[in-house]
């Protein structure tokens, strides 16, 4: 190898980044000890961006297209170097590749809740997760705010800081959506163009931009996400009595599986219940009572008649006394005997008062064979 050949290798003439990564966001061409040759090929493709740096000061910033490099289209650096027009000596100088397309399904997620206050829940605490794309807007900017003299600033290098950004607008976002937490749902994709624009009017200084925020999912904390589903299945029963009406059938159609006497009783007194709701379908509900399976029947004592009947039992007043009890044969031989007489006061247990007895139907027939009293001499 000549001379020249090796002072030309020394020479940097042709400038270009092919990216072969899917988070790379700034990359610095590897210049090393070689200087720039002026008059180099600088090549910025599409969905890219080239800024120079010299001795730390940004320079000059170059959008997609092929460049020759002069003093003429290296304004700023030429004033930092201090070159005369036309001087075309070689020169040193950081140069960095920036990516300018869509960083696409980055993820965030809160790593704890957010506390809403919710209308009809009252106080709480909701997680939520989703995606976001992320793009270079201004890359002289996100050189002196994040990447630096970094060699190779990936995507990750900077999740971290925006997704604590991400969780700090979050909850004001909810809260100010005015939406109740059970139509969230709805307003997942208004929300999200909403943190959106925030979140890009929050990075803007920094030369970020959020293209896209979309929320995946919100979740309830495991209470609220049971009482929903306790609300949820009476909404589904809806009326109450049919509803146990279909429980009692589902126990009896067990019972009958089931062997034994206890599930006989159990289908015998879910039976009598069913029975007793419909013949009572159509009038108003009565208080429901416990049902017992019926007891097992006991050996039967031996059959004993029943007590007699008690005679009647009589009482005369006669010569100003009390006389009795008699029973009605007893009364057949007063009537004999002339002490019971039609005019005699009778009484027994059930009559108001004292009576004649010709006036008592119980006692009148024995007086018909009774001669009246003699008239007076």
């Amino acid at each position: 190898m000549g001379i020249l050949d090796k002072i030309r290798g020394e020479f940097i003439d042709i400038i270009e980044w092919l990216d072969d990564s899917r988070d790379t966001i700034v990359w610095r061409f590897p210049r090393y000890e070689n200087e720039i040759k002026m008059g180099a090929k600088l090549t910025v493709r599409e969905s890219q961006a080239a800024v120079f740096v010299n001795e730390g000061q940004v320079a000059d910033a170059y959008p997609p297209g092929m460049y020759t490099l002069q003093t003429q289209n290296m304004p700023i650096l030429s004033t930092l170097k201090g070159w005369k027009y036309g001087f075309d000596s070689p020169f040193k100088a950081e140069v960095y590749f920036v990516s300018m397309r869509q960083f696409a399904d980055q993820k965030w997620g809160t790593l704890n809740p957010v506390i809403v206050r919710d209308p009809e829940f009252g106080m709480v605490r909701l997680r939520a997760f989703g995606g976001y794309s992320l793009r270079v807007i201004d890359p002289p900017a996100l050189l002196r705010e994040l990447a630096g003299t970094d060699p190779q600033f990936r995507t990750e290098e900077v999740e971290e800081q925006i997704r604590g950004i991400i969780v700090g607008r979050l909850g004001t976002a909810l809260a100010s959506s005015g939406v109740p937490m059970l139509d969230l749902a709805t307003q997942q994709d208004r929300i999200g163009d909403q943190l959106a624009v925030a979140l890009s009017k929050e990075l803007a200084p920094l030369g970020l931009q959020i293209p896209k925020f979309v929320i995946e999912n919100i979740s309830l904390p495991p209470e609220v996400e049971a009482a929903i589903d306790k609300r949820s299945q009476l909404g589904i029963v809806g009326n109450l009595d049919q509803y146990t009406q279909f429980q009692s059938a589902q126990a009896i159609e067990a019972a009958a599986h089931n062997e034994g006497g206890a599930g006989e009783g159990l289908g015998i007194g879910l039976g009598m219940a069913l029975g007793q709701r419909a013949a009572g379908a159509g009038t108003a509900p009565q208080p429901q009572q416990p049902h017992y399976a019926p007891p097992q029947q006991q050996p039967q004592a031996p059959a004993v008649p029943p007590p007699l009947p008690q005679a009647e039992q009589w009482f005369l007043g006669a010569n100003g006394q009390q006389l009795g009890p008699f029973d009605r044969a007893q009364l057949g031989r007063q009537v004999a005997g002339g002490t019971l007489r039609a005019d005699t006061l009778v009484w027994r247990a059930g009559m108001a008062g004292w009576l004649p007895a010709q006036q008592v139907p119980e006692v009148a027939p024995l007086l018909a064979s009774t001669p009246p009293p003699l008239p007076p001499q």
